[in-house]
């Protein structure tokens, strides 16, 4: 997809917030699935095959309707609604800085990057879920071992964004009406880009290989978002108190 393509996007998302009144109605009402989904038999992890769900959907949901197939389960579905919830966010911030939306635009843009933000973030836990829930099928992790902070569901948010980055960067490469030296200095990204992919994959990969071993381990960190929350947002709680009679 082009120039052309994306403002065509970014100004679906503003018609939308103009026709529908809200961005709220145009975020899926998604729930993690539950815990008690049946779970892979073999490790649910690599990440070459999640690269590959990544980028496949990356590319697929610039042509079509952005969705995940409903005959997705389990981790599979988590994996990419989390995706999905990144590329929605991605065009949200980009038709969020389009020079025309007016103040009622960006207002409505906003509610709808804290709801697809939530939902990223429920996801990603979602993810650490599954995998300890399959992790815990066999006695793992291993209670002693050495504390990895960073959770395998965070590495896969990781991974979904570098995914779009790399897209939108392959796509400056090749745009036709960009400035001289915009695809060099594009190319540049792209190298930087690959490489930290490649490493994040490589990490993701030894993290997950140590856990079966029982060298590390690691645990669910919950987000706990507050600005989401009315009863734990004072802005929103305050304001309700003076408005109540």
């Amino acid at each position: 997809m082009g120039a052309g393509g994306f403002r065509k996007l970014h100004a679906a998302f503003l018609n939308e917030s103009r026709t529908r009144g809200t961005w709220q109605t145009s975020v899926q009402e998604i729930r993690p699935q539950t815990t008690s989904d049946p779970m892979p038999s073999a490790p649910p992890i690599s990440s070459p095959q999640v690269i590959s769900l990544q980028d496949r959907y990356t590319a697929a949901w610039h042509r079509e309707v952005a969705a995940a197939p409903p005959s997705l389960t389990g981790f599979e579905r988590a994996l990419t609604e989390q995706h999905l919830a990144n590329f929605e966010l991605w065009h949200a911030e980009d038709a969020a800085r389009t020079p025309e939306a007016s103040d009622q635009d960006l207002a409505r843009i906003k509610r709808f990057i804290d709801a697809a933000n939530q939902r990223r973030n429920d996801l990603t836990e979602q993810c650490d879920v599954f995998l300890l829930n399959f992790l815990s099928q066999q006695n793992l992790p291993a209670p002693g071992a050495e504390l990895h902070s960073e959770s395998p569901g965070m590495i896969l948010d990781r991974l979904s964004i570098l995914s779009l980055k790399l897209f939108h960067t392959h796509e400056e490469i090749d745009r036709p009406e960009a400035p001289p030296g915009h695809g060099e200095r594009n190319q540049q990204r792209l190298h930087i880009l690959i490489e930290q992919r490649d490493d994040l994959a490589g990490s993701l990969d030894r993290l997950w290989q140590q856990v079966l071993s029982r060298q590390r381990r690691f645990k669910l960190y919950r987000q706990l978002k507050m600005y989401n929350d009315p009863a734990l947002n004072p802005a929103v709680y305050s304001a309700r108190s003076k408005s109540s009679p």
